[in-house]
């Protein structure tokens, strides 16, 4: 086989492996640093991705808007018309902030009576960030201190401020403390696992070495990519944990089979060798399949799921190059010295790799009566399944999103109670169909009959607006009701897009407009989604089964093993819409339930968790066709017997990164750390423990019916081999 090839040629020229790998890396680090140009920027699907693209053929930029809500801290206060401090506070503000130079356009209550709240108790005031690309940043941390001393000397009035850039800068600084945490936590907790795995820290520090070189050559060729593809700052993330979690997995199936055949008496290189033919060939068609599973994604269309897939193939490939060239390198030059540094107690146990009697048993419990125990497992897992039934796609804004501890997060949800729809406005974008400026008094007068309609559409549509010259363009801010991605807010785009806007805006000739915003994103987002996701599923569906047919030359395995994959995944939706969408340990994982599961995670997930879960059925399903000689249920039986061990190991350290993500700040990836971490653990146990061998049980001998020409050659290998 062609690792074993590989592998054996590794061995023979050690020295330049190890050089050529770590030239490899450095390499790779370098073109990051040496050929890191301009980040190429991603563009929105449908409607909203057409206002982009007009905007950003613009001179200049759409003004960021921040927004101060002005209301008492004590209950019961005087209503804002009436409150003499809410008044000279608001004053205050916007004194201070035209006086700083740092913004325009300041709008307040009561000049604008539209800026004050429904119920009476607070007032809006409103501004543009001046200045150009490089005196934005600036200039907002001017008006924010601003407004801050401002604060001061009001003590009993709260101001709230949020916006574009508010909001934008506490996302981004969760995103930066959310990449530095998971960096933090994955490492030591993925080497204390290893520990417990291998009870050697030499052994334990091989995967963990293999893990971290891919994960930082991979970072190194992305920043190159990202000139071309973007590659954001979640899909950073995630490359940092599936890396970890699949470059640790392939070394210990790898490492455990050379184990396993040096307490044999192999030599340490004979050992390595049969390790690669075996364990080594798991790892090849387990990586294939994962980047193929997840090169899926392409064909959604939208450039981050693009990136994403581009850099899991990086991750992938690079752990799977060095499964089979690196590690047997490394472990010939190691010999036995890779059991130093044993752990007292856990290294005598670990030593040597021995079957697990508890799972041996319990295969064959299950291989007695598949029926009744494959039908146990099979209702439990679509009782799971049952609350994705009442799956809600639903997107959450920042602030469902981030803590509210957080300041500006806290002032949206404050300033979105008060005016509804004024923080995630829809965003018109104007443009003129032959090119040119598009302002005339035909578009000014469109646009105050499109304030008028606004202000009869029954709260569906908010004032106040905000419209301003983009160069050539018109941008008018519509507020949306709802809470910005609810059924709503999604009703409230539909009449802007459908009615009003066609009523008002269309009727003027040659001009052209497109709706973006949070709202118009999320929803033209999930849309493409929804439309691709029968392509995506098909594809992934397809490949994974013929990878498998081509593994194990059996059609009834292959299907097997898919819906196997499919019970497992199926069940992970179940348990991620019951905890996240209807709120269950809540508390106990911090987040604030929206009622809905983000849009892009359930096919993130079917992608990931079909290529991810392949790797322990095909090294499972390896070990049980290695003895198929011994009789059906004998083989079944010492298969998942002796793989236990390993892959026990390899789910625990899978359960372990993913459970990372729960620990990070985003509910988005609170959410795929819970989904992805329960279906490694559904798939680790009931999966493989008991529908896997009740399955194989049931088909006996057909499920091995392959032809004469591969028995023959896998017959070959088998007496070729130092085990004959």
């Amino acid at each position: 086989m062609l690792p074993e090839k590989i592998a054996a040629w590794s061995l023979r020229h050690r020295a330049l492996t190890l050089v050529g790998w770590v030239a490899l890396v450095v390499v790779a680090l370098l073109s990051g640093m040496l050929l890191d140009g301009e980040s190429r920027r991603s563009t929105d699907p449908g409607e909203s991705g057409r206002a982009q693209t007009a905007l950003n053929a613009q001179s200049t930029f759409d003004p960021l808007r921040e927004n101060v809500l002005v209301a008492a801290k004590e209950p019961g206060s005087p209503p804002f018309a009436a409150n003499e401090e809410l008044r000279r506070a608001t004053e205050d503000l916007v004194t201070t902030l035209t006086g700083s130079g740092a913004v325009t356009d300041v709008r307040s209550p009561p000049a604008d009576g539209e800026r004050i709240s429904a119920d009476g108790t607070s007032g809006l005031v409103g501004f543009s960030v001046a200045g150009g690309e490089k005196d934005v940043r600036p200039n907002f941390e001017t008006a924010t201190a601003r407004v801050a001393e401002v604060a001061a000397r009001h003590p009993s009035v709260r101001l709230s401020q949020s916006g574009d850039l508010s909001l934008s800068t506490v996302v981004d600084k969760g995103i930066r403390e959310d990449v530095q945490r998971s960096e933090l936590l994955s490492l030591p907790l993925t080497l204390v696992i290893l520990l417990i795995v291998f009870g050697a820290l030499v052994a334990a520090s091989v995967p963990l070495l293999l893990a971290g070189t891919s994960v930082a050559a991979t970072f190194g060729f992305l920043s190159v990519v990202d000139d071309f593809t973007p590659i954001n700052s979640a899909t950073t993330v995630i490359t940092l944990l599936i890396g970890m979690a699949v470059g640790v997995d392939y070394s210990l199936f790898f490492l455990r089979r050379q184990r396993e055949e040096r307490a044999r008496g192999h030599s340490v290189d004979d050992a390595i060798r049969v390790a690669a033919r075996t364990s080594g060939h798991v790892v090849v068609v387990s990586g294939v399949t994962v980047v193929l599973c997840v090169g899926g994604l392409v064909f959604t269309g939208l450039d981050n799921f693009t990136g994403l897939a581009i850099s899991t193939a990086f991750v992938v490939g690079l752990a799977v190059l060095g499964g089979v060239t690196v590690l047997p390198a490394l472990l010939s030059l190691l010999g036995d010295k890779v059991d130093r540094g044993r752990i007292p107690w856990l290294g005598k146990r670990r030593t040597a790799a021995e079957k697990s009697r508890f799972w041996s048993a319990t295969a064959r419990v299950v291989t007695r009566r598949p029926a009744l125990w494959g039908g146990l497992a099979t209702a439990l897992l679509i009782l799971l399944t049952l609350p994705a039934l009442g799956m809600r796609l639903q997107d959450p804004t920042p602030a469902e999103s981030l803590p509210r501890s957080m300041a500006a997060i806290d002032a949206a949800v404050r300033t979105q109670e008060a005016f509804p729809g004024v923080v995630y406005p829809a965003t018109v974008v104007l443009t003129a169909e032959r090119g040119g400026p598009v302002d005339s008094p035909a578009l000014r007068a469109a646009i105050t009959d499109l304030e008028r309609r606004i202000g009869e559409s029954s709260g569906v549509l908010n004032k106040p607006i905000a419209v301003a010259n983009v160069d050539q363009a018109v941008v008018v801010r519509v507020p949306l009701s709802g809470a910005g991605r609810d059924a709503e807010a999604d009703a409230a785009l539909a009449k802007l897009r459908t009615e009003v806007l066609p009523e008002t805006i269309g009727k003027v000739d040659g001009v052209e407009f497109a709706v973006s915003g949070r709202t118009a994103n999320a929803r033209d987002f999930a849309d493409r989604v929804i439309e691709r996701m029968p392509l995506v599923f098909g594809f992934v569906l397809l490949a994974a089964f013929l990878l498998l047919l081509r593994a194990f030359r059996s059609v009834p395995v292959a299907l097997v093993s898919i819906v196997l994959n499919l019970l497992s995944i199926g069940a992970a939706y179940g348990v991620l819409t019951w905890i996240f969408q209807d709120g269950h340990f809540a508390s106990l994982l911090g987040f604030t339930p929206y009622g809905g599961v983000v849009g892009w995670l359930p096919m993130f997930m079917f992608v990931l968790l079909l290529g991810l879960s392949m790797d322990y059925h095909i090294f499972i399903l390896s070990r049980i066709r290695e003895r198929r000689a011994e009789g059906a249920v004998t083989a079944i039986v010492r298969g998942t017997g002796t793989s236990a061990g390993v892959v026990s190991g390899a789910a625990v350290i899978m359960v372990g990164v993913f459970s990372v993500f729960i620990t990070l700040s985003a509910i988005e990836y609170k959410m795929m750390g819970v989904g992805m971490a329960v279906a490694v653990l559904i798939d680790a146990t009931l999966i493989r423990g008991v529908l896997l061998p009740a399955f194989l049980a049931a088909l006996g001998e057909r499920a091995w019916r392959r032809d004469r020409k591969s028995v023959a050659r896998e017959r070959v290998l088998e007496l070729s081999s130092p085990n004959a």
